[in-house]
């Protein structure tokens, strides 16, 4: 059956049509005999701080960088390769010490420039499942030179980058083969689950043991119902397999709250379907009914003294660089 694919702003490229690929059940013992094969590179003590931007978060462009003084790893590229560039050694960042491009679907604003940027920094690797690979090389127009980068990853099987462990989780959403990640430094783990329609168990053990921690808010139920879409991709936005709304984020963060959670990313908000102001409010209220004081992630006097710092993705812009002290 043929594809066709539309675009909408706030939920990124859309097929109208799809098939489902059939997914066989894997014997743990074949899970047991597969290595991945990432290179660890030495490292030395590093100073024990672990550093994050975000360079765009949305349909336009999803992208960001998480590592240590010793390297790091770029998740997804959906942002042009020389502004993520830019953007990295304007931090003070050594692009040689990134290791690679971590994919979490095959969505356009999320796997765009993913060539581009090995291509321009041949150290650099894709690390994402044969499945993502597979659909990227059959649906998009990215050179099929990206499998030469490509090193396959397999969900819930920890692999290393330099002093990172990583570990992708399984998330519900309409591309192929959706996968968050859980990045171990030390005794912090940072977590990030985008483009997901609810969060289901395995992603919730993950998410729950995050200090820092992104997550979709991607739409306000209201706005949504009154805005321009369409009544079918409304429908399929608020479907499992589509996106997570304000309301969904902000009782799902109640729930999980502890005093080991320092820092909420709230990412993907929709351009037509939400605002920063509603989404921020709305986790708010929600995290302090559970007893968190919080912040806005500005370092303020006033921020030093909440329990969790609390912000909204740019989608446009990228962040500063945020440090965490573990």
């Amino acid at each position: 059956m043929g594809r066709k694919k539309i675009s909408f702003e706030g939920i990124g490229e859309l097929p109208f049509i799809w098939e489902e690929e059939e997914r066989q059940p894997m014997h743990r013992s074949v899970y047991d005999r597969m290595v991945v094969s990432v290179p660890k590179p030495e490292v030395a003590n590093s100073d024990g701080l672990l550093y994050y931007i975000s360079f765009g978060s949305g349909s336009s462009g999803n992208s960001s960088y998480i590592g240590t003084s010793e390297g790091g790893i770029i998740i997804d590229a959906g942002v042009k390769a020389d502004e993520i560039e830019a953007r990295i050694r304007a931090n003070g960042i050594d692009i040689k010490k990134v290791h690679g491009v971590l994919l979490t679907h095959d969505h356009s604003d999320h796997i765009k420039y993913a060539y581009t940027l090995v291509r321009n920094n041949r150290h650099m690797k894709v690390y994402c499942t044969n499945r993502v690979m597979n659909s990227i090389l059959r649906h998009h127009n990215i050179s099929k030179r990206i499998k030469d980068y490509h090193i396959a990853i397999f969900k819930e099987i920890p692999f290393r980058s330099g002093e990172l462990e990583i570990t992708a989780f399984e998330v519900p959403h309409d591309g192929t083969d959706n996968m968050g990640f859980s990045v171990a430094f030390r005794d912090r783990n940072f977590v990030l689950a985008t483009d997901m329609g609810e969060v289901q168990t395995r992603a919730r053990h993950y998410m729950s043991q995050a200090d820092y921690l992104v997550i979709e808010s991607n739409y306000d139920l209201q706005m949504l119902r009154y805005g321009r879409y369409p009544e079918f991709l409304k429908a399929r936005i608020q479907t499992s397999i589509g996106h997570m709304d304000n309301t969904a984020t902000a009782a799902f963060l109640k729930e999980i709250y502890t005093p080991r959670l320092k820092h909420i990313f709230l990412c993907h908000l929709s351009k037509d379907n939400n605002t920063p102001e509603k989404a921020l409010q709305a986790v708010r209220a929600a995290l302090e009914e559970a007893g968190a004081k919080v912040g806005e992630g500005m370092e303020t006097i006033s921020d030093r003294e909440a329990d969790v710092q609390l912000v909204a993705l740019p989608r446009y812009d990228a962040t500063r660089l945020y440090v965490f002290r573990t």
